[in-house]
């Protein structure tokens, strides 16, 4: 198995990122898949006509994701370490993927083409050969056509999906700061595993060690895989793309289904600051719960102030800005359960070196705060290669 091998001054360098980029590749996994996780079927019924024409109308798009879809390899030209942290942008991300040269990714899909994932081998829809790799100019093509698949299937729902990511980078930022990495990375993926003070042992295919360089380690949620995959960039840069908590119910309802506070709560807190404690069953911004509940900054704003001062909620900064969400005590007193739950699974699909992605599978069940876990969700467990 792959060991990555990090130095004291990697490991407290390492740090959570956002990439837009990884959120597509999960995302047209899951569409490419025949047979989507049960707690995806209703968003990828509804996604589907449209993703399904869009391939059929360009013969590269249909090769290139049927391929990264059911391989246990992602290419290193698409499986990307983001490089700015929280503030990473689709644009920068698919200015790396422009700029890759034909031969370069000739090669790298044709190692993909070597790693059929198991599961989809022999799916009609998995190309048998780099015939859809016609004229040139392959990066910019495949830039296009992540671009295309994040305005069709993630852009209108990017505000919810960074919200659940931040979530989970705010829990795990915690577990973190009590725990160390191997708390924070506990039950992240079934394929990886903290092991001593300075490695983490990744997938099950044999591989070489790797050294992660000073600048330290990049772990990155998704909220729509069901797997992991390891991004490979310069040498010694490595990003782990795996699923964020509560990804599991993410997509099963609308973002604003609710059922509101009881009139016992409404009585006791006042009818405004009873809805915004209801609606933190679900972590989430200031700007996150003006829009929900159509009031002013201002007005959300005193009463979350109203509310942390009274024990029931606590504040976490994610990079610029703060995730609101309820303590003990507010759980509690709110008595509507615990709103972050969701499933964790595996694929079954093995842990791949980077360069090549590589997807886990279906959720598990609930994936609470064990005082102290969870793993991809969208595809097999990959790595810059492997899916």
């Amino acid at each position: 198995m792959a060991v990555l091998r990090l130095s004291p001054l990697a490991l407290s360098r390492s740090r959570f990122a956002l990439s837009p980029l990884a959120e597509t590749l999960g995302t047209a996994i899951a569409l490419a898949r025949p047979r989507p996780a049960p707690w995806l079927a209703t968003w990828h019924a509804r996604q589907l006509p449209a993703f399904i024409g869009a391939l059929a109308a360009d013969p590269f798009a249909a090769g290139l994701v049927g391929l990264v879809g059911t391989t246990t390899w992602l290419p290193r030209c698409v499986a990307i370490p983001p490089r700015d942290g929280l503030r990473t942008t689709l644009v920068d991300e698919l200015a790396a993927v422009r700029a890759v040269p034909d031969a370069v990714f000739g090669a790298e899909l044709e190692t993909s083409l070597a790693h059929p994932h198991p599961r989809y081998a022999a799916d009609p829809r998995r190309p048998r050969d780099l015939s859809f790799l016609t004229g040139h100019g392959w990066g910019a093509r495949t830039a296009a056509v992540l671009h295309a698949l994040w305005a069709a299937h993630i852009a209108p729902e990017w505000p919810r999906r960074r919200a659940l990511l931040e979530r989970d980078i705010a829990h795990r930022a915690g577990l973190l700061a009590t725990r160390g990495w191997p708390g924070a990375l506990d039950q992240m993926s079934r394929h990886s595993t903290w092991e001593g003070p300075d490695a983490i042992r990744f997938g099950r295919r044999p591989g070489p060690d790797r050294v992660i360089g000073d600048s330290g380690m990049l772990f990155v949620p998704v909220s729509l895989a069901t797997g992991t995959w390891l991004c490979e960039g310069p040498p010694g840069h490595y990003a782990q793309v795996y699923p964020a908590r509560g990804a599991a119910t993410a997509h099963t309802a609308p973002a604003d289904a609710t059922t509101g506070p009881g009139r016992a709560l409404e009585r006791l807190l006042g009818t405004g600051r009873a809805t915004l404690l209801h609606s933190l069953r679900q972590p989430a911004t200031s700007t996150e719960l003006a829009a929900r509940l159509r009031q002013s900054l201002g007005t959300v704003g005193g009463h979350l102030a109203v509310l942390r001062d009274a024990g029931l909620i606590v504040g976490t900064r994610v990079g610029r800005r703060v995730v609101y969400r309820r303590t003990e005590r507010g759980e509690l007193l709110a008595g509507d359960g615990d709103g972050d739950e969701g499933g964790d699974g595996d694929e079954g699909g093995d842990g791949c070196p980077p360069g090549s992605g590589h997807r886990a599978g279906a959720p598990r069940g609930r994936d609470r705060p064990r005082r102290g876990k969870r793993d991809e969700g969208g595809g097999p467990t990959r790595s810059a290669s492997p899916t």
